[in-house]
């Protein structure tokens, strides 16, 4: 393990953690919209998704999509959903190819 925290950086490691973190919260928070809206409860604002998204959790969102057929018939997360991985992958891009 110390052979690979040598070699990529604490940055690049601090950098995947964040972003597998947050893809997971996206993912989750997609599943539990789901259930609070077949339950007709309090749902996630959709703000929120987006901003998760945004945030660099747009592969966990989309994944929740997908996997839980939720949100596929609104055309603003069909669109703009891989329009913002497309973007969050640019970004990661951009950083490790800059940084690293």
């Amino acid at each position: 393990m110390s052979a690979i925290i040598d070699k990529l950086g604490y940055p690049l490691i601090i950098c995947f953690s964040y972003l597998l973190i947050i893809s997971l919260l996206s993912f989750f928070m997609m599943g539990l919209d789901k259930i609070r809206a077949k339950k007709v409860l309090h749902r996630i604002p959709e703000k929120l998704l987006f901003l998760l998204a945004f945030m660099g959790g747009a592969i966990g969102i989309l994944i929740g999509m997908v996997t839980f057929h939720h949100k596929i018939s609104k055309k603003k997360f069909v669109l703009g959903i891989p329009i913002l991985y497309i973007m969050n992958k640019l970004v990661i891009w951009i950083v490790f190819y800059k940084y690293f």
